[in-house]
């Protein structure tokens, strides 16, 4: 997952610090593939409510 995102390391030392650094980055991958599924309104649902005229 970090190679697909161009991420060669992790930007903190310990542990505790590449773990919460690799949560983030799970979170930030998940959020972009919903939003893409959300856009391409694969999920029927849409982020915005369309206006009738």
């Amino acid at each position: 997952m970090k190679e697909d995102h161009g991420f060669r390391r992790f930007l903190c030392r310990g542990k505790n610090n590449i773990k919460t650094e690799f949560i983030l980055l799970g979170l930030a991958y998940n959020i972009k593939k919903l939003f893409t599924k959300i856009s391409g309104n694969r999920l029927g649902i849409s982020l915005f409510e369309l206006k009738s005229a």
